[in-house]
């Protein structure tokens, strides 16, 4: 009796849902040697009854495979930025990109955070809450809606809120709510972008920010983060 082998390797970011991608010009290469997983198949050549094979591991390790990759595809259609790597959570069905020399951290609350090595108010974070909106726009009109959450929602009693622009994009049809706005205190103040959006049953935040006294030479590196976000479905 000969037995016979044969191996498969597939490669799906799903084994770990977040992935942290560098720039690159070949994304899905890139992506594919971040994670691997074998599905291994060992025939008896024999006799057809005899022949075991574990065709259920392997057409569910194709599945996610191109599940995945496709899904990879949709999101970073477009290169990442020079210098800014991508995070990307399908778990949690969001992604967005980040200076490439940020490193991460636990902010209390948040789902995902990286913040400047050095510069520890120059950071991003997302957060998510459940909602039974379907999108941005079932809140209401977007002056209202931003307005309302930067003056209640994300000033402190001491601090003076200041809106200098709001946009509102919609990609692969899904809305998405921008604001630039400065909180500001008594010698200190900070200034942010906050991105917002609505999917999967949850409402989505995206803050990056940092010392208002940094805002000029900076704001231009941030608003690509805040433009980079991005919620797909889960």
């Amino acid at each position: 009796m000969v037995l016979s082998s044969c191996s498969f390797t597939w490669t799906s970011p799903y084994l770990s849902h977040k992935l942290n991608l560098p720039h690159s010009n070949h994304l899905l290469r890139n992506v594919a040697t971040s994670s691997s997983n074998n599905v291994s198949c060992a025939m008896e050549t024999t006799s057809s009854t005899e022949r075991h094979c574990q065709r259920r591991p392997l057409l569910l390790g194709i599945g996610a495979l191109a599940a995945n990759l496709q899904s990879t595809n949709l999101l970073f259609a477009e290169e990442i930025p020079d210098r800014y790597r991508a995070f990307v959570d399908y778990s949690d069905g969001y992604s967005y990109v980040y200076p490439s020399d940020w490193k991460e951290f636990d902010f209390r609350a948040h789902d995902s955070a990286f913040k400047d090595r050095y510069l520890q108010l120059q950071n991003v974070r997302v957060r998510f809450i459940p909602t039974e909106k379907n999108d941005i726009r079932d809140l209401g009109p977007m002056e209202e809606v931003v307005t309302d959450l930067v003056k209640y929602r994300y000033t402190a009693p001491n601090q003076r809120p200041t809106i200098y622009d709001m946009q509102e994009r919609t990609i692969d049809g899904k809305h998405y709510y921008t604001v630039e706005y400065v909180l500001a205190s008594r010698g200190w103040g900070s200034a942010s972008f906050a991105t917002l959006a609505i999917g999967n049953g949850r409402s989505y935040t995206l803050i990056v920010g940092a010392n208002e006294r940094r805002w000029k030479k900076v704001r231009n590196q941030l608003k690509v983060v805040a433009d980079s976000f991005r919620i797909f479905d889960i």
